[in-house]
């Protein structure tokens, strides 16, 4: 069995007297692709932004490639997430005077140093080499969440969130982003996708159900 890189224990979280989640005890393996689904107002954002320190539980932990983000400050969860976790979500967030490589050097920016060369080996890697001095108005929406996946890649994280990621995209470009994510996941990324489309959840290995806040099942998927 892969390592764990991803746990809850007794997670909880409360706004005001409505609890978005109540006791919730998931692991994630090494190299999973994993998928998060659940009608709204089942917990499954709150749950991702707590994953990913965007947001703090009201009690439990979040053990994340060792590390327990429950026990950080702000400042520890910003450096958390420069380091342990690549971002991507159903709106792009580019900057919209920056080129693609200006985009994912930002986010190399917040992590340490940048490194020109291994911006364009991302964006080449989700097949941008012809596009990397392009900005956000000159790119397709596949395009833009293709940089927003090298923007996700540039600093190694051992594991991508993507939150809706194919939810602004038409047909074709969503089929393009999924087998990217697929590729990906292949090469050994871990990735934790939230999703409301059963026929995506399909393409991952296993799909875990939120219910008004409360695990529901999980299941195991034959690709």
């Amino acid at each position: 069995m892969q390592n764990i890189v991803i746990e809850t224990q007794h997670l909880c979280k409360k706004f005001g007297q409505i609890t978005a989640l109540d006791d919730i005890n998931i692991q994630i393996h090494q190299g999973e692709f994993v998928a998060i689904m659940g009608a709204s107002g089942s917990g499954k954002t709150t749950l991702m932004n707590i994953l990913t320190g965007l947001d703090t539980a009201t009690a439990g932990n979040v053990i994340l490639d060792g590390v327990d983000a429950a026990q950080l400050d702000e400042v520890g969860r910003q450096r958390f997430r420069a380091e342990k976790i690549g971002l991507v979500f159903q709106q792009f967030h580019l900057i919209p005077y920056l080129t693609a490589l200006e985009n994912v050097m930002l986010a190399q920016h917040y992590h340490s140093i940048t490194d020109e060369q291994a911006a364009k080996a991302v964006l080449e890697q989700v097949g941008l080499a012809h596009r990397i001095h392009h900005r956000p108005n000159q790119l397709s929406g596949g395009e833009q969440q293709r940089v927003c996946i090298a923007r996700a890649l540039v600093n190694q994280p051992p594991v991508i969130f993507a939150d809706e990621p194919t939810g602004n995209l038409d047909e074709k470009n969503e089929q393009l982003v999924l087998e990217l994510l697929k590729d990906l996941n292949q090469q050994g990324r871990t990735i934790v996708m939230v999703t409301h489309n059963p026929e995506l959840s399909q393409l991952t290995d296993r799909t875990i159900f939120l219910q008004h806040g409360k695990f529901l099942r999980e299941t195991r998927n034959e690709i």
